[in-house]
C-alpha cells in the first residue's frame, strides 16, 4: 500500500547525453500529471508520461526534467557572411574618415550576430531510451518513499479499524442488556399496574418482540464488521486500495449512523460518538493513499 505523497530523482548519462530527473509527488483524486522540461526535448513529453503511468497510479506529480548534451555534434557555428559584408562596407567607410582600419578576424567574430550558434536536431530513438531509464530509476525511488510513508499510514489504520471493531463489541454486549432490561422493567410495571389481575403473557411477548425488532442493530454490527474485515484484505494486496477503502469508509459511517439511531442507550450513544470519531480520522488518513 502506497501513500500518494513521494519524492524521487535519478540521472543517467549515456554518449554525451545526461537527462536528471525529479518527481515530486502530492495526494490528488486522479493521476495528474505536470512537467517541465526543455523545449528541445518536447517530442518526448507524451511518451515521459505514459512511462510514468506505469509505475504510478494515482496523485499530483511534479515533474522536472534537466537535460545536458555535451557531444561534438550537438551544435554547429556558422559565419553570417552577408553580415560580415556588411559590417567590412561600414569599416571602409569609417576608414575613409581618417581612422586607421586595424580590425582582426577576433574582433569580427565577436561583432553581434557572425557566429550563429546552430542546435543540431536530436536523435530521438537515444533520447527516449534515455528518458525511458530515468523514469524507471526516479519512480522506483518515488514508490520506494511512498511505500515508506504507505506503511506507517497503514499501521495507523489497522489500529483505528480494532478500535473500531473494539467499539462495535461493547455496543454488541450492552444492546443485548438492555432488551433483557426492556423485558423485566416492561413486566414489572404492568404487574403494578394490573395488580391482583392476571398478566397475559402472550402480549407481553409481543411488546418485547415489537420492541427488540426496533432496537435490533444485529444486521449492522455483521456488515460493519464485514466492512472492516474487507478493508484489511485490500490494505493487503498490491492494488490501487485508496478509492475502494474510501467507499467502505461510507459504508461503516451508514451502519454506524443507523445504529445510532435506533439506540436508546445514553452508553450506546457515547460508543457511537467515539466510533464516529474513529471513521473520520480513518476518513482523513485514507485520502493520502494511492
Amino acid at each position: 500500500m502506497n501513500s500518494m505523497t513521494g519524492y524521487g530523482s535519478a540521472t543517467v548519462a549515456f554518449d554525451g547525453r545526461e537527462i536528471t530527473l525529479e518527481i515530486k509527488a502530492v495526494n490528488h483524486r486522479f493521476l495528474d500529471i505536470n512537467v517541465r522540461m526543455p523545449r528541445v526535448l518536447m517530442f518526448a513529453e507524451d511518451f515521459l508520461r505514459k512511462e510514468v503511468a506505469k509505475y504510478v497510479l494515482r496523485g499530483h506529480l511534479e515533474i522536472n526534467l534537466i537535460y545536458r548534451n555535451t557531444r561534438e555534434d550537438s551544435k554547429t557555428i556558422s559565419v553570417d557572411k552577408a553580415l560580415v559584408g556588411q559590417y567590412t562596407n561600414a569599416f571602409k567607410e569609417i576608414s575613409e574618415l581618417g581612422f586607421e582600419n586595424n580590425i582582426r578576424v577576433s574582433d569580427v567574430a565577436r561583432l553581434p550576430d557572425v557566429l550563429v550558434i546552430t542546435q543540431c536536431e536530436e536523435d530521438n530513438d537515444a533520447v527516449l531510451a534515455l528518458i525511458e531509464q530515468a523514469v524507471s530509476s526516479a519512480c522506483q525511488a518515488l514508490n520506494k518513499t511512498r511505500n515508506v510513508e504507505g506503511e506507517k499510514i497503514g499501521a495507523d489504520l489497522k489500529n483505528k479499524l480494532a478500535n473500531i471493531l473494539g467499539l462495535a463489541k461493547e455496543i454488541e454486549r450492552i444492546s443485548q442488556g438492555n432488551l433483557e432490561d426492556y423485558a423485566s422493567r416492561l413486566q414489572k410495571r404492568l404487574e403494578d399496574l394490573l395488580g391482583d389481575n392476571r398478566l397475559d403473557e402472550q402480549r407481553l411477548h409481543q411488546e418485547i418482540a415489537i420492541y427488540a425488532d426496533k432496537i435490533a442493530i444485529d444486521e449492522e454490527l455483521v456488515r460493519l464488521d464485514t466492512h472492516v474485515k474487507n478493508m484489511l484484505e485490500y490494505m493487503n494486496s498490491n492494488q490501487e486500495v485508496g478509492r475502494k477503502l474510501d467507499f467502505f469508509i461510507q459504508e461503516l459511517n451508514r451502519e454506524i449512523n443507523t445504529i445510532g439511531s435506533k439506540s436508546v442507550n445514553a452508553d450506546i450513544a457515547k460508543l457511537v460518538v467515539t466510533a464516529k470519531g474513529e471513521i473520520e480520522k480513518l476518513r482523513e488518513q485514507i485520502q493520502n493513499i494511492e
